[in-house]
């Protein structure tokens, strides 16, 4: 273990900056630090060196060059291993610096501002900072580098107990979260270019993530498996599960996430208060109504037997009369805008239910890019949010719609597409009563829905998310009563499927709109 007896401190977060240099001044350990750092530790009193002492160079360009010099990098890179790295800097009258403690200018927190100018953003993408920071985590061996506040009590207790020594393990994890630091700094920046500079550009030849760790889960999708919840730092909405405030309940679970999401998905697509009832990403009812409580009713009791554990997106607020029929029933978590007071009081007898509140309106997020990761690859895609134009249906059966029943296809249209493929829905005014999801063969899932909607299922409006590939799927949709139905088309055998419908009386439209969900 190489001794630490020199260390750089130039930090843009001061926070236990005097405390921690104090800590190092007082087990020996010489500092050298530049501007405003160094102006902060004069004023503590802590014995401190400028950088411009030891380049005999001043700071200059407005700061934009300080400790890029071979004085500074030579001192963190040279291999102590190496007697040559060793006789270099020496004959050029460099001395080695054993610690680097660097956080750098608040980029995220400056591009994070309403209206934010280019120059401002600019400005405070650090240059100085991550090379430091990159030099100190690759000479990990022999240099530590400290990029956090966090690590400052750690780290000092270790110098303390190990008589300024600090061990490898401790060298390589600091190192590790330094290029962690500065991995996810350069991320931020390319994303705030990205917009800038090219705004119009879906898909860019490399794409660069970042999540920040929310916290660890009980467990994953099943309880052998582990798990966490991360924060996507730069693709950032406050309409999210990831930014909604937990008030009340059990720790959420992994499986609570997905469904809170479906949930959030449904609801933000409608402006009347609407409520969308969750069971493993599939909603067993959705509705809008006049009320939210009245919406939450009604999407309920479209599938009572499968909403029993439900989760429940909302897009009003939660008042009283709504939280006393949810409370009635048991629901495993709810999101919505708010709560009102009464409601959140009524709401947490149950000590179980998990309440989020998404402190923003619920509405749609336009534009946003859709990701999903397979096995050794990232398929990124626009969203699949289209409205039905009724001007562009095209009527293909004898018998047209009814005013209402455009309505139904419309509302109808925005929820399928939510559900999982092979997807048949049957809707009745702005409500669901028959949801037949997943399946393999698209007349099963018309079964299903049928089965789903017993009476309800006569004079229903049916929404398929893609064609009818032959008449069977419109004979299943015949048994059970519906009276129109609102597919895609597209198929070869489309004539087959218009022939069924007019042979059933049933109305059909074509909307050209495919809506599968894998």
């Amino acid at each position: 273990m190489s001794k630490v007896k020199r260390a750089l401190v130039s930090v843009s977060d001061k926070t236990g900056l005097v405390e921690f240099s104090k800590g190092l001044s007082e087990l020996g350990i010489e500092i050298l630090s530049t501007g405003g750092t160094m102006a902060a530790l004069e004023k503590a009193r802590v014995p401190v060196m400028g950088v411009s002492e030891v380049t005999k160079f001043p700071e200059m360009l407005d700061g934009r060059v300080k400790t890029l010099h071979p004085a500074i990098h030579g001192g963190i890179l040279a291999m102590r291993s190496k007697d040559e790295h060793m006789e270099a800097i020496r004959r050029h009258g460099i001395e080695p610096i054993d610690m680097v403690v660097v956080n750098l200018y608040p980029f995220e927190a400056t591009v994070a501002k309403p209206g934010v100018k280019l120059e401002d953003a600019v400005e405070n993408i650090d240059i100085g900072g991550p090379s430091m920071i990159r030099s100190a985590a690759k000479n990990h061996a022999a240099v530590a580098v400290v990029t956090s506040p966090a690590q400052y009590e750690p780290v000092l207790r270790e110098l303390k107990e190990s008589d300024c020594h600090l061990s490898e393990e401790t060298r390589k994890r600091l190192a590790l979260e330094a290029f962690r630091a500065t991995a996810r700094y350069d991320t931020a920046i390319a994303h705030f270019l990205g917009k800038e500079f090219s705004p119009t550009e879906m898909f860019p030849k490399n794409v660069t993530l970042s999540f920040e760790k929310l916290g660890d889960l009980r467990y994953g999708e099943n309880p052998h498996q582990k798990a966490a919840f991360y924060k996507d730092l730069f693709d950032w909405t406050p309409l999210s599960v990831a930014a909604a405030e937990k008030m009340h309940g059990k720790e959420i679970s992994f499986c609570n996430v997905i469904d809170l999401d479906a949930a959030l998905a449904i609801v933000s697509d409608f402006d009347k208060p609407t409520a969308a009832v969750i069971k493993h990403t599939n909603p067993s009812g959705v509705a809008c109504a006049a009320t939210i409580a009245e919406a939450f009713r009604v999407a309920y009791n479209a599938d009572s037997l499968s909403a029993f554990g439900c989760v429940v997106g909302l897009n009003r607020q939660v008042d009283l009369e709504t939280a006393q029929e949810i409370g009635s029933h048991f629901v495993e978590a709810v999101i919505a805008p708010a709560y009102d007071p009464d409601a959140e009081d009524h709401l947490e007898k149950k000590k179980n239910i998990r309440l989020l509140r998404t402190n923003t309106p619920i509405q749609r997020d336009n534009g946003r890019l859709y990701m999903v990761k397979v096995k050794g690859g990232l398929l990124i895609q626009t969203d699949a949010y289209a409205d039905i134009d009724r001007t562009k249906l095209k009527v293909v059966t004898k018998k047209a719609p009814a005013d209402d029943e455009i309505d139904a296809m419309v509302f109808g249209v925005k929820v399928a597409r939510h559900i999982k493929s092979n997807t048949i829905l049957l809707v009745k005014g702005e409500r669901t009563v028959g949801v037949g999801a997943g399946q393999m063969s698209r007349v099963d899932s018309t079964k299903i829905a049928g089965m789903k909607a017993g009476p309800e299922g006569k004079g229903s409006v049916l929404v398929s998310d893609a064609f009818f590939p032959f008449r069977d799927g419109v004979d299943a949709a015949a048994a059970v009563g519906v009276s129109a139905i609102v597919q895609p088309g597209g198929s070869v055998n489309d004539a087959e499927a218009i022939q069924a419908a007019d042979e059933h009386g049933i109305s059909m439209v074509f909307s050209g709109l495919r809506l599968f969900k894998h």
